[in-house]
């Protein structure tokens, strides 16, 4: 379940990705702000991979948006992940890290898994294989590329209401 849950950094899935743009060698990230994002702060729920997934987003402080996720599945605990959103340069950087339910890390210890930004929008930040979008103030969803453990990869939508 690890692998099929690792969120992947791919160079190219035009045919596959229809919500998410994967960056590409040689592109400059856009410039942007964590104003431009702050919409995504504060505490989200939805239904994934066969339980509930649990986002909080905190709003922007000290250069940055940090976040943890939870997913549940059957009354446990299947994995979390901590990370943020960060201004790098004059635009931003999103970071992650995973652990199993007993929080013993996926990524070696000076390891994360790192998303550029490829393009921003008000309603819509595109990074690496990874989207965030506004729906309302109440709604957003996130759609991040995965490969399954037969070495495929697929675009999984999550949606998450307010809480």
């Amino acid at each position: 379940m690890r692998i099929l849950l690792l969120f992947t950094v791919l160079l190219s899935l035009p045919a596959l990705a229809q919500n998410t743009l994967s960056w590409q060698e040689g592109m400059d990230s856009p410039k942007a702000s964590l104003q431009n994002v702050a919409w995504i702060s504060g505490h989200w729920k939805g239904e994934a991979f066969g339980g509930i997934a649990e986002e909080i987003w905190s709003p922007p402080l000290g250069g940055s948006m940090m976040f943890s996720f939870k997913l549940v599945v059957d009354g446990n605990v299947n994995f979390y992940e901590l990370g943020h959103i960060t201004e790098i340069d004059g635009t931003l950087w999103l970071q992650l890290k995973h652990f199993d339910g007993d929080l013993t890390g996926w990524e070696e210890k000076e390891d994360t898994v790192d998303f550029k930004l490829v393009k921003i929008e008000p309603n819509k930040v595109f990074f690496d294989d990874f989207t965030i979008e506004r729906i309302s103030d109440k709604e957003i969803n996130m759609y991040v590329v995965i490969g399954n453990e037969d070495g495929s990869l697929e675009e999984v939508q999550f949606n998450y209401k307010r809480q």
